[in-house]
């Protein structure tokens, strides 16, 4: 079983940037797609990022190029760079790994949360 653990969030203003990181316990290298998705209170889990090992990128509507993922694969890491935070931001991260070829981020392993709350 892979842990994924998640920091960095914390309470922030809006237009204040945060930096998330994932460290997982298994390698993120190879044919492992490793993302971020967010829940706010209420709403379902949206995407974010994600990133494969050839470091080909995807993202969700909303980030607008505010946000930027990225992995470090000596370190089992994948980082989220979020700037121009917005109140609509306000949500729990989580970490997601999967294969390639699993188009589901519910059947691949999921980290505890980390909690983003941006003020107004």
């Amino acid at each position: 079983q892979v842990q994924l653990v998640e920091s960095g969030g914390g309470l922030v203003e809006s237009g204040g940037s945060l930096r998330l990181t994932c460290v997982s316990s298994r390698s993120i290298n190879s044919v492992w797609l490793m993302g971020w998705y967010r829940q706010a209170p209420g709403k379902q889990r949206e995407l974010v990022a994600t990133i494969t090992s050839g470091e080909m990128t995807n993202y969700g509507d909303f980030v607008k190029g505010r946000f930027a993922i990225s992995r470090d694969g000596a370190k089992n890491t994948v980082y989220l760079q979020m700037t121009n935070l917005r109140p609509e931001d306000t949500a729990v991260y989580y970490c997601n790994r999967r294969p390639l070829w699993v188009g589901a981020p519910g059947e691949g392993d999921w980290g505890q949360g980390t909690q983003v709350t941006v003020s107004s």
